[in-house]
């Protein structure tokens, strides 16, 4: 099949395929007599996969290492569940920093008035310098 109807099957856009084939996570598929490029169902699959694998947010290095588990029919599936917790602590670490931020911005959304005066603790904190920061922050000159 070409490139839009693998696409339509996988769920991965035209664009993300070719971007895949140009890193190498996927191998270069035939092409016909006119240069077009042809799918086979086992090259669809793999795409499908790729595509679950990053709904769950696995990098393009972590897809690497699972493909290449997937396609090792003697790995042993240790492997890859350490694989998947690794992203698991992740994921819950980034979820962690998330909440922090979110915490943070919902303090100082309800410390702001939102009226018509200037004072604003969100810009005051944007704009707070950093304890220990030695360098100029981005957007701000340095001092002379």
């Amino acid at each position: 099949m070409n490139i839009g109807r693998a696409a339509e099957a996988s769920g991965v856009s035209a664009k993300m395929i070719r971007y895949y084939e140009d890193i190498g996570l996927i191998e270069k598929p035939a092409r016909t007599a006119a240069g077009y490029r042809r799918y086979s169902e086992a090259e669809v699959n793999t795409l499908s996969f790729i595509r679950r694998a990053r709904n769950l947010g696995f990098s393009v290095e972590e897809i690497r290492a699972l493909l290449a588990l997937w396609r090792d029919r003697s790995r042993a599936s240790s492997d890859v569940k350490a694989l998947a917790m690794k992203h698991i602590a992740d994921l819950n670490t980034r979820i962690a920093e998330l909440k922090e931020m979110a915490d943070t911005l919902d303090h100082l959304a309800r410390n702001c008035h939102g009226d018509d005066r200037p004072h604003c603790p969100i810009l005051e904190s944007l704009a707070a310098p950093v304890i220990g920061e030695t360098q100029p922050r981005e957007g701000q000159p340095p001092e002379a």
